[in-house]
């Protein structure tokens, strides 16, 4: 770890996410591009390509004050409510954007702050996750964060892992795929860390999938009891009983049990990024990575880089950010080669228990679901950016992790 970089030095050697092509920042509406990891034109709804942020960024660019529904969320309302109120939202959650409506009801109200008065207490539901409540509120997310911070006793020591960051490069590099690092990234890690039983439970798992999306996933029974080990064995820590804890005081949970059942579904359920059904899930793409159409997506994990490095399979290239963070976990933006298939930006907890990771991804999926979320960790800020995959649900309507990754420490 270092010191808090000089502020100069932060601005060539800072995150550059938004410029990834897993991304449409700055590339809304431009032509379709064979090359890209997913695609931002307009054309890209009906061919299920598009970026997972395109909804966010894309869909009402041509009016920002009056957005256009995206396709894969147009519900219906039932025959008893055809009509509904123009001054609220009963009978209307979730419903198609209308111009003529003096207010609005749909997922994307709140971000243009046109919602009628009673969308939080009728439409509040956070995405489908457990009962609806009063939101939360980043003060509660920053506090909720430091404590999981706290008390990660699994975590990596100082001691325990060597890095070699060597070359960082600033944002304008990240696509030249040049190795500029010849040494391994990891110089040394204490594989004892691997003997803890959540450690064994994940990595347990990483092997499961099939890297290339358009391939379908085919679990044998004991994969599937894999699973279930892993949410058992993270239930016991400190980390996720905090969790727990808060989103259960929070309304969003009202039994251990519902909460582990949802995590499964939402992490592990499955469904299709690629031409076959039940290619992907939250869980691959986050923590195992995945490739499509010749680039590497998520992988945001470092006991999976550290593993892949290990075999030969990953090369670094260099690094663009380096955390603040003088004791573990750390963070590191960095550019990769695996096994033939370059990550241009991947962000990744370095020295993070399993169970932090995962709870702190699922915490702002679930209370900032397909948005910035801002936590802080040991007194430095940290982002993280979520995004739901909208095209299919499970339960009533809920929905399944697209990704989740480090965006920022800064604010």
């Amino acid at each position: 770890m270092r010191a808090w970089v000089p502020l100069t030095a932060a601005l060539f050697c800072s995150l550059a996410w938004a410029g990834s092509l897993e991304s449409c920042a700055s590339r809304c509406h431009e032509q379709f591009d064979r090359d890209a990891v997913c695609q931002c034109d307009h054309r890209c709804p009906e061919h299920g390509d598009c970026c997972d942020d395109y909804e966010h960024l894309c869909a009402a660019e041509e009016d920002p004050t009056e957005p256009e529904p995206f396709p894969e969320v147009k519900e219906e309302a039932p025959d008893s409510n055809l009509y509904s109120a123009p001054s609220s939202c009963q009978g209307r959650c979730r419903e198609a954007f209308n111009r003529h409506h003096a207010c609005h009801c749909n997922d994307r109200c709140q971000k243009f702050g046109n919602c009628c008065e009673d969308f939080e207490s009728l439409c509040g539901d956070h995405g489908g996750f457990s009962h609806s409540s009063d939101a939360i509120t980043k003060e509660e997310l920053q506090s909720i964060s430091e404590k999981i911070y706290s008390v990660d006793t699994n975590k990596a020591q100082k001691e325990d892992i060597i890095l070699n960051r060597q070359n960082c490069i600033t944002p304008s590099e990240t696509g030249d795929q040049v190795d500029r690092c010849p040494n391994l990234l990891f110089t040394y890690v204490n594989e004892k860390l691997f003997s803890k039983p959540t450690y064994v439970a994940f990595i347990n798992l990483l092997n499961n999938y099939q890297r290339a999306t358009g391939h379908g996933e085919h679990f044998t029974a004991q994969q599937l009891a894999e699973q279930d080990v892993f949410l058992r064995e993270i239930m016991k820590t400190a980390v996720m009983k905090e969790l727990y804890g808060f989103l259960h005081h929070q309304n969003r949970y009202s039994s251990e049990q519902e909460f582990i059942d949802d995590l499964k579904n939402m992490w592990f359920g499955l469904y299709s990024r690629g031409n076959e059904e039940g290619d992907s899930s939250g869980f691959e793409h986050v923590f195992s990575g995945e490739v499509k159409k010749g680039k590497v997506t998520g992988f945001h994990n470092w006991i999976r880089f550290y593993l892949q490095e290990k075999e030969g399979l990953v090369d670094y290239y260099s690094h663009v950010y380096d955390g603040p963070w003088e004791s573990y976990p750390d963070v590191l933006g960095m550019q990769f080669n695996w096994d033939g298939y370059y990550k241009e930006v991947g962000s990744a907890f370095i020295g993070s228990s399993p169970e932090f990771e995962f709870a702190l991804y699922s915490l702002c999926f679930i209370a900032r679901p397909g948005k910035v979320c801002q936590l802080s960790l040991g007194g430095y800020p940290l982002s993280i950016q979520t995004y739901t995959w909208d095209k299919t649900t499970y339960g009533n309507g809920k929905k399944y992790i697209a990704t989740a990754y480090v965006a920022t420490s800064t604010q």
